[in-house]
């Protein structure tokens, strides 16, 4: 009782609990996982479409400082080395911007999926409170980040200082190389070194990513008592069931008492059980068990009866066989078609005995053919 009243959050987040965060736009997210896939991106696409845009604007370069005279004091012919210089820049550009911001995509959905959230962009109160300010500016999550920032600074800084210890020798070489090949080997050099830098941010993100989910999934967590409450919320109170339960199940008996008038017998053991069954010659088909009982229903089933003179016939274990075998508005198994055809045909000669039509009928054999597996 002490552990469930405690109050601590030790129990991990329902699925109700998840879907609910994620359409407030509370989800895991790794800010230098997105950065990582942005920079290895911006590098991959420079170094795959970095030459022919390079080629494209030495290209147009050449065209625009080579014109002629007339060239240049003719606006069609000047506008012309302008556009097809852009066309030539236009299709790499255009190719860089694609692979960036597919990487910017894959990066930031990569952890926690697409999210879209309209509560998430509303403005809120919190966000406008000092106070609240000063606890985002000095809380955990802004020592982590602080401590995140530093950890980048020396990781950045140390691979740098590799890089640039062991190119140090290549890049004094490019003072040796004529132009345009050491911008060429510049550039590419620039270009890689710019790609391991990149990818030395994957340190940070190896330790952010798991994080950010642990750190997520512990905001999230719920104590015993919110467990409980959400799940009244969700399934409903055991009272209130309960209470329906027995709502429901009195207007069953309701109904069923409303059938029993409609029967043409009912069969007792003959205190214990009470069985109502109807059988509509007209229509055909299996007689319907219409109505049962045990005990206080079985005596209010026989009251009934005998208020409407519907024949009662004791038959101990024909009656055990139709309660557990049959439930109310079904047919009566096919098994027991013959113990109670015998019985109904007796009802029907009784009636017809009534009327003057008929001699008396023989009773009921006590030995009915019940079927061993059907004896209860």
């Amino acid at each position: 009782m002490a552990d469930s009243d405690s109050g601590e959050k030790t129990e991990e987040p329902t699925a109700k609990k998840l879907t609910d965060a994620r359409k407030k736009g509370q989800i895991a997210r790794s800010k230098d996982l997105g950065t990582f896939f942005v920079l290895v991106g911006s590098a991959c696409a420079m170094l795959l479409m970095g030459n022919e845009l390079a080629s494209a604007m030495a290209d147009m370069m050449s065209h625009l400082f080579s014109i002629n005279r007339q060239e240049a004091m003719d606006v069609n012919a000047l506008f012309k080395v302008i556009n097809d210089g852009v066309y030539q820049i236009v299709t790499p550009l255009l190719w860089i911007f694609f692979i960036i911001m597919l990487a910017a995509l894959v990066g930031n959905t990569l952890l926690g999926g697409m999210s879209f959230s309209w509560e998430a962009m509303a403005p809120k109160a919190s966000k406008l409170s000092p106070m609240a300010g000063f606890k985002r500016m000095f809380g955990v999550q802004a020592a982590v980040e602080l401590l995140k920032s530093v950890l980048k600074f020396f990781v950045v800084f140390i691979v740098a200082f590799l890089l640039l210890s062991g190119l140090f020798e290549e890049i004094l070489g490019l003072s040796r190389e004529t132009m345009p090949t050491n911008f060429e080997h510049a550039t590419t050099m620039l270009l890689w070194m710019f790609l391991v830098l990149a990818l030395s941010i994957g340190i940070i993100v190896v330790i952010d990513a798991p994080y950010q989910v642990w750190n997520h999934n512990r905001q999230l967590k719920m104590t015993k008592q919110e467990i409980k409450d959400e799940h009244k919320g969700t399934e409903g109170s055991p009272e209130i069931k309960g209470r329906i339960r027995r709502t429901q199940y009195e207007m069953s008996q309701r109904r069923m008492m409303q059938d029993v008038p409609e029967s043409d017998v009912i069969i007792t053991n003959p205190t214990h059980f009470s069985i109502a069954l109807k059988y509509d010659a007209s229509v055909g088909g299996a007689p319907v068990l219409s109505a049962k009982g045990v005990d206080e229903m079985a005596i209010h089933i026989r009251t009934i009866a005998k208020e409407h003179q519907i024949e009662i016939i004791q038959s101990p274990a024909l009656a055990r066989s139709l309660y557990y075998t049959a439930e109310v508005g079904d047919d009566i198994p096919e098994e027991l078609f013959a113990a109670v055809a015998q019985v109904l045909a007796f009802i029907f000669q009784l009636n017809e005995h009534k009327k003057g039509n008929a001699r008396k009928p023989t009773p009921v054999s006590k030995d009915l053919p019940i079927p061993d597996e059907f004896r209860y």
